[in-house]
């Protein structure tokens, strides 16, 4: 179990907490240790679902900037592949994932919450990538994620001004996904999960990837990538006891065993 990041598992989802007091600041060792709770959650059959929640007070700050501000040119080129990798060991997670987003989620920390399927914010949350403000830009994967969630007009707005965006706005433009008293958003984001429990993983696992691969290619490739899955999932126990169920009991009805 990592000491700045670890996976804690209850009723089948899984959550990957972020603890650095005092504001979740990413250092190197936390980033590896995201990725550990990441492989590990995506590995673990007793896990459905992923939430990620740094805690009541603030969800991650960004990146160490001490750390980072006494790296060379040639420290960060090394580095980098290490700032990024994190990032995409969440976004591989095969299952569904939701950031449960309290106070600040800036920088790094915006870009963890980029990096999974879902955002929840509290009513007070604060989300942005100020990289612009220290000479810089985003290099987590901020560029990338955010202008195929908001748009390239919106996500230059907020990389070029480095401004702070609120709860509301950000879910006016449709960087997070919902929205809630901050006292309730992880209680919301481990409900949203749950209900994936009991349910058909490889199935679950198909149609993350084809969203996912589907985005980054031509339509007819995505088309084609889609009909691969889908015939692949004929493969699986799920798919004969989803289809008799729905046969001789309706919909909604199948217990899967997620093989």
């Amino acid at each position: 179990m990592g000491e700045l990041a670890r996976l804690e598992v209850s009723d089948g989802v899984g959550t990957i907490r972020l603890d650095r007091p005092k504001m979740n600041a990413l250092d190197a060792q936390m980033q590896r240790e995201i990725i550990d709770a990441a492989v590990e959650a995506d590995r673990r059959d007793d896990v459905a679902a992923v939430v990620v929640h740094g805690g009541e007070r603030v969800f991650a700050a960004g990146a160490d900037i001490k750390e980072m501000s006494a790296m060379s040119y040639q420290d960060m080129v090394r580095h980098s592949h290490l700032l990024q990798d994190f990032t995409k060991a969440l976004a591989a997670i095969g299952k569904p994932t939701v950031s449960a987003i309290t106070g600040f989620a800036l920088g790094g920390g915006c870009e963890v919450a980029l990096a999974t399927d879902l955002r929840f914010a509290a009513d007070d949350a604060k989300l942005g990538q100020p990289e612009i403000l220290l000479g810089i830009i985003p290099g987590a994967g901020g560029t990338q994620r955010l202008a195929r969630l908001v748009g390239p007009a919106r996500a230059k707005d907020l990389i070029y001004t480095g401004r702070f965006v609120s709860a509301d706005e950000a879910l006016a433009i449709g960087l997070v996904d919902q929205v809630h008293p901050a006292a309730e958003v992880y209680d919301r984001a481990v409900e949203w999960a749950r209900q994936f429990v009991g349910g058909p993983a490889l199935a679950l696992r198909a149609a993350k990837s084809v969203v996912d691969r589907g985005l980054e290619v031509d339509l007819s490739t995505g088309l084609e990538i889609e009909r691969l899955e889908f015939s692949g999932l004929f493969a699986t126990d799920d798919q004969s006891t989803g289809m008799r169920s729905f046969v001789e009991n309706g919909p909604g009805k199948a217990t899967f065993s997620g093989r």
